[in-house]
């Protein structure tokens, strides 16, 4: 077996904020069949430390990193190899693991996650626990600076670097004055390097210095060399746009299996969907109109384009349509759907996150609607899928990547499994909508479309091959 240390601020099923946490704890299963063994490395958080057990062991200490104390720990969790950054004055808080308790990033993020980056290069530069990776996996920003770490240390030569871009909104921003703090050399500090209008930009720092990018979806790989998808760092990606790649994200389909998931009544075909669907209008208290009951799991954010749904849903629900969201986010979103769900009675919201209520809405609803301005990959149009809920999405990202639209042509084929709207618009989104009534009413067309839906694959077959030859490519010789 081949050696990769996967470096990340969350993994399922330990601490999850988002889809990065699902991505993150699928790949050692996904990899390990193509000859490739995955530790993953995680920041300390109470919720990670609690399910370790007495097992872990102490394979490195810190007397003073970033501030304090630290540990690495070496433990077996939840069927994962990890290895655990036990900083305590880092880490030991209690709820949002980005966020303190007055909604804001913790004013220490920066050291808290330059910390995990360099302890990834340590580790890949000195060993931990007798063990050394050939390839540094990094996620997103939280992990971006290991390898200017690593070329630090002089050690960029001895193992691979990829740097996975899961969400390129998120930078990992500190000022300028807070190099030495952060341990970051000086040498770096320039244009061509991790400066950003005189500041330190983490999530650039991996974006100039690690041997190969990759991004997941080929969609959202183009799109990011574009001024409107690309956050300020569109010219940095162009200039490495050789040495970028998109590989689409995939779903547990052990863990989202509506043959064998215990959260919901089994179903293997979309007509034995419909115990579920009575079951969750029940729950959201909605009567059954006869139209589409459509579904909403998701971060009540501006890039989520829940405030055009908003816009569109009054013609849906004037066709028949019904709708039961459960997300969580900006205060005046969450506002103005409770106002909707006041306003119009075949609307239900529950704010907040619950996961065993997704897979049952996912496994209820007819529809899920994922309207956002931009996605990198997304996973809930997959989980619909899977589950015969028709996705509605926008044509970006990883949604144009893995629903095949309803024309006339796909429709003719007899191969479309969701539906597309472009652009993010009130009027764009409401034809969407319509055009899911017509498509629900004809019940013809509409069972074979769940059928394909349920048959597409949204596993990680297709990816972890490549991902594998992207490992072998930058790993040493």
């Amino acid at each position: 077996m081949r050696h990769v240390l996967s470096v990340a601020s969350e993994c399922v099923p330990l601490v999850k904020t988002g889809g990065l946490a699902d991505v993150v704890g699928a790949l050692p299963a996904a990899l390990a069949p193509q000859g490739w063994r995955l530790r993953t490395l995680l920041p300390g958080y109470p919720a990670v430390m609690r399910k370790l057990g007495r097992k872990a062991r102490t394979v490195r200490e810190e007397s003073d990193l970033m501030g304090g104390p630290a540990r690495l720990l070496s433990a077996r969790a939840a069927g994962l190899e990890l290895l655990v950054l036990d900083a305590p004055h880092l880490y030991e808080r209690e709820g949002a693991i980005y966020l303190g308790p007055d909604g804001r990033d913790w004013p220490d993020n920066p050291e808290r996650f330059a910390a995990l980056s360099w302890m990834a290069a340590t580790i890949a530069a000195e060993g931990a626990d007798s063990w050394r990776p050939e390839v540094l996996h990094l996620h997103d920003w939280q992990a971006a600076f290991a390898p200017v770490f690593l070329r630090d240390m002089g050690a960029a030569g001895s193992v691979g670097s990829l740097l996975t871009v899961h969400n390129i909104a998120f930078h990992g921003i500190a000022p300028a004055s807070r190099l030495a703090e952060l341990r970051l050399p000086a040498w770096g500090f320039h244009a061509g390097g991790f400066e950003y209008y005189g500041k330190i930009n983490a999530l650039k720092a991996g974006l100039v210095y690690a041997d190969r990018l990759s991004t997941v979806s080929p969609t959202y790989a183009r799109e990011l060399m574009r001024p409107e998808f690309g956050m300020g760092l569109e010219g940095v990606l162009r200039s490495r746009g050789a040495d970028l790649v998109g590989i689409l994200n995939g779903i547990d389909e052990t863990a989202w299996d509506p043959q064998t998931d215990p959260q919901i009544s089994n179903f293997a075909s979309p007509k034995r969907k419909r115990p579920n669907r009575k079951a969750l209008l029940a729950e959201f208290g909605l009567a059954d109109t006869g139209g589409p009951l459509a579904v909403v799991i998701s971060r009540l954010t501006h890039q989520k384009g829940l405030d055009v749904l908003l816009e569109a849903l009054p013609a849906f629900i004037a066709r028949g349509g019904q709708l039961a969201l459960l997300g969580s986010g900006d205060s005046e979103l969450e506002t103005a759907w409770l106002l909707a769900e006041e306003a119009m009675p075949q609307v239900a919201v529950r704010i907040g996150y619950d996961e065993s209520l997704s897979h049952r809405m996912m496994a209820g609803g007819d529809a899920v609607i994922v309207p956002s301005r931009f996605e990198p990959c997304g996973l809930t149009q997959l989980y619909g899928l899977r589950y015969g809920a028709i996705p509605v999405v926008s044509l970006t990202g990883g949604l144009a990547d893995t629903v095949i639209p309803a024309n006339d042509a796909a429709l003719t084929a007899g191969v479309a499994t969701g539906l597309q709207f472009h652009p993010v618009e009130r009027d764009a989104l409401a034809g969407a909508l319509a055009q899911l009534c017509d498509l629900y009413a004809d019940r013809r067309t509409w069972n074979r479309m769940q059928r394909r839906a349920m048959a597409h694959p949204v596993g990680w077959a297709a990816s972890a091959p490549r991902y594998a030859a992207l490992y072998e490519s930058i790993a040493p010789a």
